[in-house]
């Protein structure tokens, strides 16, 4: 026999039953990603760590890609839900400055990791290989909530436009892809950076996000002033 056997799940037959299946299978998928890049998990890897076959673990999500994707969307709701507070904080003493807010974005989410290497991974890997369908039924939810995003930061940045706040979130999930490997090396890059001459290469992801989507705000800011 294959190692693909259920090794002690009963059939779900309620739909209770089922939600419960499918949360422990991102339950699994979030410890996996604890231990090995999105690249090295494959849906028979995590049908065996969940404990059920294959096929079984397909009629849940139909690609390991889905499993992320909704993993990924659940991350980001919940983060939307903290920076919220965290941007309410920060303005607790009257109304925060640009700076203040994308410093504690960049905080925020960089307090996220399973959210940062899933959005460091969704350009290059997760959505390399699905269906058209399955791209649509993601990108909505994920639309959504970017939305949601959008029109939190409009609240802490009144002088942003719609469009300017949807143009600060694409960068912000842009700049998180790209520079969450870069502040996450291997083991031998990190070893080599030790060498004082590759101190400026080493990369502080929260510093460097804040700063970079500090920018971005104050560029958005000054083009539609100039605009009107």
């Amino acid at each position: 026999m294959t190692d693909d056997r259920p090794t002690g799940f009963q059939r779900a037959r309620s739909a209770e039953q089922r939600e419960i299946r499918k949360q422990t299978i991102l339950e699994a998928a979030t410890q996996l990603l604890t231990e090995m890049p999105v690249s090295d998990i494959s849906l028979r890897e995590l049908s065996r760590r969940v404990g059920l076959s294959k096929t079984n673990v397909v009629r849940y999500f139909e690609t390991r890609e889905a499993v992320f994707f909704e993993l990924l969307n659940r991350d980001l709701a919940r983060w939307i839900e903290e920076l919220s507070t965290d941007l309410a904080s920060a303005g607790a003493a009257g109304p925060a400055s640009p700076r203040a807010v994308t410093d504690t974005l960049a905080r925020s989410l960089a307090r996220r990791t399973l959210l940062c290497e899933l959005l460091s991974s969704l350009g290059s890997e997760l959505e390399r290989n699905i269906s058209a369908e399955s791209a649509r039924d993601f990108k909505r939810a994920h639309t959504r909530l970017l939305a949601a995003l959008a029109e939190l930061l409009r609240r802490h940045i009144p002088a942003l436009s719609a469009t300017a706040a949807r143009e600060l979130v694409s960068l912000t999930v842009v700049c998180t892809a790209g520079l969450w490997p870069f502040a996450h090396p291997s083991p031998a890059v990190a070893e080599a950076q030790q060498d004082p001459e590759l101190a400026a290469t080493k990369v502080d992801f929260a510093e460097r996000l804040g700063r970079t989507l500090h920018i971005a705000a104050i560029g958005l800011l000054d083009l539609e002033g100039r605009a009107g």
